[in-house]
């Protein structure tokens, strides 16, 4: 297997760039999409566990907009061979420390969080 190769990182760093965005701009369509639709994903919130893609978006659908920028560090994408990787980064929004995995695959739509963890220090 190989670890973190260039043209796969690149693709998986594009996917978390554009969740990224999506996130602080609470582009619910895209969130929604970058998503793996399935029963089996799971995200662990601050406040919240959700399992199944139906929960997550619901849960998408009724989270306040306001106050969503934030700031990356640390930020730590990892790829295994070429339909899995994951993605690591600690956050500061609104003075308050927090971080982020994910677990991405690769399915037929394209690169997708199947595991996702929240959690404020």
């Amino acid at each position: 297997m190989q670890i973190n190769q260039p043209d796969i990182l690149a693709e998986v760093q594009a996917a978390f760039d554009r969740y990224e965005t999506a996130l602080v701009q609470n582009d619910v369509a895209v969130l929604d999409e970058l998503f793996w639709r399935s029963p089996h994903t799971i995200r662990y919130g601050a406040t919240e566990n959700l399992y199944g893609y139906e929960a997550i978006a619901q849960f998408r659908s009724t989270r306040p907009s306001v106050g969503l920028a934030r700031t990356l560090k640390n930020t730590t994408i990892t790829t295994y061979g070429s339909d899995f990787a994951t993605a690591n980064t600690e956050f500061e929004r609104n003075g308050r420390q927090g971080r982020q995995s994910q677990t991405w695959l690769r399915t037929p739509e394209g690169w997708r969080v199947v595991s996702a963890h929240v959690s404020l220090l």
